[in-house]
């Protein structure tokens, strides 16, 4: 993942993937060698393209951890 600058520190869990294999997953990642965060995007079979995403301080994914458990079914 040099070409993104993305170093995957530990995958946590697949979310989904499509027909043409691009798996949707939360992995904490370390982009440009800074400090890990939460990280949500999909990812090609190879690892060799990514989609946008988005990332999350430690705080941040509590937050939404506690917002999602508050939430009723939808």
């Amino acid at each position: 993942m040099s070409k993104y600058n993305l170093t995957i520190i530990k995958s946590i869990a697949v979310i989904s993937e499509n027909d043409d294999g691009w798996r949707k997953e939360l992995n904490i990642v370390s982009w440009k060698n800074k400090m890990p965060k939460y990280d949500i995007r999909s990812y090609s079979p190879d690892y060799s393209k990514i989609s946008k995403g988005i990332t999350l301080t430690a705080d941040e994914m509590r937050e939404l951890k506690n917002i999602l458990n508050s939430m009723e079914d939808f």
